[in-house]
């Protein structure tokens, strides 16, 4: 089994500094104006004894690397451009010395990066909490991000070391703190996912600490709307990705027809070979009430084997109780060979699920489509089936402030849903949109 398992929906560990330290590059070709890259796959899921991996606090390595950003975006990112908007709002924050959280919408590995362009606008440095797997990788990496003011924490389960640390930074008000509430790489840039409601408790519980000193300033969150157009020519650029998913299919490339069309009758191959893989034959119909066919049987079959008992929430979260339970024995050492091969058999099918879920229904239609949502699902395919993430540039990135939103120590109780982040979800949605019209009316 291969144990790399993939999953681009969790590169937080890519901070805004790290350089080349995040990225091993296995090669790449040149086609016209845009260079792709190929990265190795990083081992995402760690079946060892978990170690909380401390930040180092320093100002100096962020501020060397920041001149080395752009490139950096540029050549393993393809983002050839940023462009920062209401930065007013966090530098009016800075100076009321609040404790800031920044929650950005998740729909590139790119985006810690393009934070940091952020943070050289507004005149500040980052903390971040990544994933424990991106100090895993090198001993290099590990030096950089940590200097960078990274700091681990374990997805599957309740570190409470890591979230102590990022209470502590925000009572302290040394840096804004980025915590991505989506929680996953989306791919999917117009289109917000479910929230989770780590950002808001963490910002609670430092609101809790403040007020019980008596320290003068807010805690605030900043929605951070993070969105990426595409610049080149796209019939050219996504031309060489399409003849090779079809010489996989030992097809004869379909140029003949239009490109939804032809994205469409890839996606519906990808998606046969998955309903094979995991059911048995493929189903009939609509592809997306497919593939929710899929995701609901995998999920629904690894929760009655893992005797999971809440089977609430979106598929992100169910996910993650499901690698919570399969990797516990796992990380302490208590499983046979074979009782881990099944365990990583069974993970493979959780990243499947989740993966899968990303496939936004109507995201694409055959009239109107923005080049974006076009090559965004392009990429998808790439990843999720051949394990490989070639970028495609260039790319422009905008990135707009939200208006902060003050935390109380308290939750509303009464409220149906988490208000703070309501609220971070209604104004990511709104800014997104306005970004995405602006493409529109171009």
């Amino acid at each position: 089994m291969d144990k790399r398992l993939l999953d681009p929906c969790q590169h937080i560990g890519r901070l805004p500094w790290a350089v080349a330290a995040t990225v091993d590059y296995a090669g790449s070709t040149r086609n016209g104006c845009n260079d792709w890259v190929i990265p190795h796959v990083q081992k995402i899921v760690i079946d060892e004894p978990y170690e909380f991996v401390p930040p180092v606090y320093s100002d100096w390595w962020p501020w060397i690397l920041r001149f080395f950003l752009r490139r950096f975006l540029r050549t393993a990112y393809g983002v050839h451009s940023v462009e920062c908007r209401q930065v007013d709002r966090l530098r009016t924050s800075l100076a009321a010395g609040h404790s800031i959280v920044l929650a950005p919408n998740h729909s590139r590995m790119a985006d810690p990066i393009v934070l940091g362009a952020l943070a050289v606008e507004a005149g500040c440095y980052l903390f971040a909490m990544a994933s424990w797997h991106a100090f895993k990788q090198s001993w290099f990496q590990t030096f950089m991000i940590r200097r960078m003011g990274a700091f681990s924490v374990l997805r599957e389960g309740n570190d409470r070391q890591a979230i102590d640390t990022a209470i502590k930074m925000l009572v302290d008000r040394q840096r804004p703190l980025i915590l991505f509430p989506e929680g996953v790489v989306t791919r999917h840039n117009d289109q917000i996912e479910e929230l989770m409601e780590g950002p808001s408790f963490i910002a609670r519980q430092a609101a809790k600490r403040l007020a019980k000193h008596d320290r003068p300033g807010k805690v605030v969150i900043h929605p951070i709307a993070i969105r990426y157009a595409f610049d080149g020519d796209l019939e050219a650029t996504l031309r060489p990705f399409l003849d090779e998913f079809e010489q996989r299919f030992t097809w004869q490339p379909q140029r003949q027809l239009p490109l939804f069309d032809r994205i469409n009758k890839i996606g519906n191959a990808l998606l046969t070979l998955k309903e094979v893989e995991f059911l048995g034959a493929a189903r009939a119909g609509n592809l997306f009430d497919r593939a929710e066919h899929l995701v609901r049987e995998l999920l629904d079959r690894l929760e009655s084997d893992w005797n999971i008992k809440d089977p609430s929430g979106g598929v992100i979260a169910r996910v993650k109780r499901l690698r919570t339970v399969i990797l516990a024995d796992m990380m302490a050492g208590k499983v046979t060979p074979e009782e881990r091969d099944r365990r990583w058999r069974d993970l493979a099918a959780c990243y499947a699920a989740q993966q899968i879920s990303h496939y936004p229904r109507d995201y694409l239609s055959r009239a109107g489509n923005l080049p974006e949502r076009i090559i965004e699902t392009v990429e998808r395919f790439e990843e999720d089936f051949t394990d490989e993430a070639r970028v495609i540039a260039p790319l422009h990135a905008v990135i707009e402030v939200g208006e902060a939103i003050p935390v109380s120590p308290q939750r509303d109780r009464e409220a149906e849903e988490d208000p703070i982040m309501a609220e971070v979800k209604r104004q990511l949605e709104t800014m997104i949109a306005g970004l995405a019209a602006e493409r529109t009316a171009t």
